[in-house]
């Protein structure tokens, strides 16, 4: 992967954005490499080859745990909109559409001129991370 990370100017985005969008990276990297290991896992007939890859990809899980954990840690509302569905037995859909505080913040807010001004649901609102 090239440094075609980011949307905006590198040298325009703080040092907690930049973090930021490689811990993105990182989350989406480890996801890719579970699913690769899935596939892999699926066709290997070898039972020896087949117990390293299930290794190998429960140490891809546990990144992917650690990289999602940060990103909760610096965007709060994340964990918000998070904890009613992630580890809930029942309907994940169901789970997902139910209201949270969080979404309310993506209303329309007055503002100080008595004008509504967009509030991103998901913490964009809440500076740099």
């Amino acid at each position: 992967m090239g440094f075609d990370q980011y949307h905006e100017p590198a040298n325009e985005l703080s040092p907690e954005t930049r973090t930021f969008a490689r811990m993105i990276a990182s989350l989406t990297e480890e996801a890719e490499a579970i699913g690769w290991y899935e596939q892999r896992l699926a066709v290997e007939p070898n039972p020896q080859a087949r117990a390293i890859m299930a290794n190998a990809q429960g140490e891809e899980f546990k990144h992917f745990g650690m990289d999602l954990e940060f990103l909760l840690r610096q965007k709060p509302k994340w964990r918000v909109a998070l904890q009613d569905i992630l580890f809930k037995e029942g309907d994940i859909v169901e789970h997902g559409i139910r209201r949270h505080s969080w979404q309310s913040a993506g209303r329309a807010k007055p503002s100080s001129s008595g004008l509504s001004t967009p509030t991103s649901p998901l913490g964009a609102d809440q500076g740099s991370v």
